[in-house]
C-alpha cells in the first residue's frame, strides 16, 4: 500500500515557473575598436612610455620655462662670464652648463630654445596635416580628372628639394618669425601627407558602409567627414607624428645655416658654438644633445603608434 504519511507537496512533481522558461541573456565579450586595441598595445609598449615621458617633459619646459631657470637667455656679461666653463656641481643654476662667447647662460638658452623648436614642429605638422589631408582626400574620393590634376600638382611640389625650397623662401624675408618659418616649411612639406591620405581614401571609399551612405543619398561632405575621414586617420597620424621630429630638425638646420628664427633657438646656439668648438665645446654640445633627444622622442613615438595601428603586427 502507498505511504499515506507523506504530504501531497512532497509527492507532487517539481513545478517550473515562467521565469525559468524565459531565455537567459548571453554574456558576450565586449569588442574593442582599432583605437581600443591600439591603446592596449601602447600601454604595454616601453618605447611608447619612454617617448611619452620625454615629450611631456619637453612640453613642460616649453610652456613653463620659468620653472627650470630664472636666468634671462638674452642677457650677457662679457666682463664676468665670457666662455666660463660649466660647473656641473651647480645643477639647474645659470652656471650649470657654462656660458657662451657673449656671456649668456647656456642652460637658460637651452631651456628657452625648446619653445621655438617645439612651436615650429607642432605648427608645421598642423599645417601640412590639414593641407595635405584635404588635397589627398579630394583627389582620392573624386578620382578621374580631379585626381590626375591634383596628383600632378603634388608631383611638382614633391620634386622640389625640401630644404632648398625652404631656404629660398626664407631668404626673401628680412625678419623670420615663427609663423614665417612654419609657413615656409609647410609650403614644401605637405606632399607626403597628401599621398598617404589619397591612398587611404581610395581604399576606404570601396567599403560597404560608404556605398550604403551613397545609396541613402548622403551628401559628399557628410560622406567625407563622417564616414571616410575617421577611418583614414591612422596612417595620417603615424606619418604626422614622425614628421614632427623631422620638422624640428629642419628648423635647427635652417637656423644653423643662418636662415632660421631670429631669436633664441637650438639651431642658432649650435651655429654660434661651431665658431668656438676648439676652446668651448659645451656651447655646441648641449644644444645638440637636446635637439637629438627631442627628434628621437617624436620618431620613437611615431614608430610605436605605427606598430600599434598596423594590423599586420598583431
Amino acid at each position: 500500500m502507498p505511504d499515506m504519511t507523506k504530504s501531497p507537496a512532497a509527492t507532487a512533481p517539481d513545478t517550473v515557473s515562467a521565469a525559468d522558461l524565459a531565455p537567459q541573456p548571453v554574456k558576450s565579450e565586449k569588442t574593442r575598436s582599432l583605437w581600443g586595441d591600439a591603446w592596449q598595445d601602447l600601454r604595454r609598449n616601453k618605447i611608447f612610455l619612454v617617448s611619452s615621458v620625454m615629450i611631456l617633459l619637453l612640453l613642460t619646459i616649453t610652456f613653463f620655462p620659468g620653472w627650470f631657470t630664472s636666468a634671462n637667455p638674452t642677457y650677457g656679461d662679457l666682463s664676468k662670464y665670457y666662455l666660463q666653463k660649466p660647473q656641473l656641481g651647480k645643477v639647474f643654476s645659470p652656471e650649470w652648463l657654462g656660458y657662451d662667447q657673449q656671456g649668456r647662460s647656456v642652460y637658460a638658452r637651452l631651456i628657452y630654445g625648446a619653445r621655438a623648436s617645439i612651436a615650429v614642429g607642432f605648427g608645421t605638422t598642423i599645417v601640412v596635416t590639414i593641407a595635405g589631408g584635404l588635397v589627398g582626400m579630394i583627389a582620392g574620393y573624386f578620382g578621374g580628372v580631379v585626381d590626375s590634376i591634383l596628383s600632378r600638382f603634388v608631383d611638382v611640389f614633391f620634386g622640389i628639394p625640401f630644404l632648398l625650397g625652404t631656404m629660398v623662401v626664407l631668404n626673401s624675408f628680412p625678419e623670420r618669425t615663427t609663423w614665417v618659418v612654419i609657413g615656409a616649411l609647410g609650403f614644401f612639406g605637405w606632399t607626403q601627407l597628401a599621398r598617404v591620405m589619397r591612398g587611404a581614401v581610395i581604399t576606404t571609399k570601396q567599403s560597404d558602409y560608404v556605398q550604403a551612405a551613397k545609396a541613402l543619398g548622403a551628401s559628399t561632405p557628410r560622406i567625407l567627414f563622417r564616414h571616410i575621414l575617421p577611418n583614414t586617420l591612422a596612417p595620417v597620424i603615424v606619418v604626422a607624428t614622425i614628421s614632427l621630429g623631422v620638422y624640428i630638425g629642419a628648423e635647427a638646420t635652417l637656423s644653423f645655416l643662418g636662415l632660421g628664427l631670429n631669436g633664441v633657438s637650438w639651431g642658432n646656439d649650435i651655429s654660434d658654438g661651431g665658431n668656438q668648438i676648439r676652446v668651448a665645446q659645451w656651447i655646441m654640445l648641449y644644444p645638440s644633445i637636446m635637439l637629438t633627444i627631442t627628434v628621437l622622442a617624436f620618431i620613437m613615438l611615431g614608430e610605436a603608434v605605427r606598430n600599434a595601428l598596423d594590423p599586420k603586427t598583431r
